[in-house]
């Protein structure tokens, strides 16, 4: 039983669910995610909206407030990079 039902969702709330991105430096993802994760260390370059590139460092199973809606492949490093919905 779920006792949050009657809670809308948050941004700084806890994820409904988690959906696995593929890096790529041409396609942006098919939903902003609230957060990401990953479950190997590394380093994640993200794109925001407005085009901003940076590289953000991810450690396994740790939640980085970030909603970029592309992750690049090239100088991506982190693996099992999970978007947070």
């Amino acid at each position: 039983m779920d006792k949050f039902t009657r809670y809308a969702p948050s941004i700084t709330g806890p994820a409904d669910d988690w959906i696995p991105i593929t890096p790529d430096d041409n396609a942006d993802l098919p939903f902003l995610p609230r957060a990401l994760t990953c479950t190997g260390a590394g380093t994640a370059v993200i794109v925001s909206a407005s085009g901003n590139e940076m590289s953000a460092a991810l450690d396994p199973l740790v939640e980085r407030g970030l909603r970029p809606v592309r992750v690049r492949a090239t100088g991506t490093t982190a693996t099992g990079i999970y978007g947070l919905v």
